[in-house]
Parts: C-alpha cells; sequence; structure tokens
C-alpha cells in the first residue's frame, strides 16, 4: 500500500492526515481533532482498528507505526508508537485487546504531556 492509498485510508478512519510515510516503519503525523491537554485515545483507536482490519484483509502487512499527533499544523502534541509484533500478536490472539492498547497508551511521549 502506497502513501496516497494509506492516507486515504487513514481518512477514512476520521484522521486528519498531515503527513504520511507508507514504508518501514509507517510514519504518521496527523491533526487531532480534540485539541486539549492529552491525546484522545478513541481517535487513536480508530486509527489502529482501521489498520487492523485493513491486515485482517490483507490490504496493509503489519509492520511498526510511528505516529505524531499535531494540536495544529505547526504544534506538535505528543507521539506515540505501535510495534509490529503487538500487531501480529494480536491478529494472532497471543495478546488480548486490552494489553494491545496498553503497549501504545504507554509509548505516548511523557515529556510532552
Amino acid at each position: 500500500m502506497d502513501e496516497s492509498e494509506l492516507e486515504a485510508e487513514f481518512r477514512k478512519f476520521g484522521i486528519d492526515v498531515h503527513d504520511v510515510e507508507a514504508v518501514d516503519p509507517v510514519s504518521l503525523s496527523y491533526v487531532t481533532a480534540y485539541p486539549g491537554e492529552e491525546v484522545n485515545h478513541m481517535e487513536m483507536g480508530q486509527m489502529l482498528n482501521g489498520l487492523l482490519d485493513l491486515a485482517r484483509d490483507d490490504r496493509w502487512e503489519p509492520t511498526r507505526v510511528e505516529a505524531t499527533v499535531l494540536r495544529f499544523e505547526d504544534e506538535v502534541m505528543n507521539r506515540w508508537y505501535v510495534e509490529t509484533e503487538w500487531f501480529e500478536d494480536l491478529l494472532q490472539y497471543r495478546i488480548s485487546e486490552t494489553e494491545f492498547s496498553t503497549n501504545v497508551l504507554e509509548t505516548l511521549d511523557e515529556d510532552l504531556q
């Protein structure tokens, strides 16, 4: 899946993509719809569930995803990431959705909160 296809998929998930690179790792920056003090976990979940659905449909090969959340186009709110293994473990039922979510949430950059 190339950048334009991945960007289109993220937009279907309701994500306001600022920039995306569909290499390994996938590098994504997006402008949050919730520019409060903390990153909106539901927004993160929408994106991750969309990627998991693409992987289940064999339309996307899981790889590390590095996301930068922007409060506005020029203001970084926070960063988070997902390891390839976490996607694979969830898809193979080796970890629960709760474990997957906890792993991702723990990657939020504490210095930016």
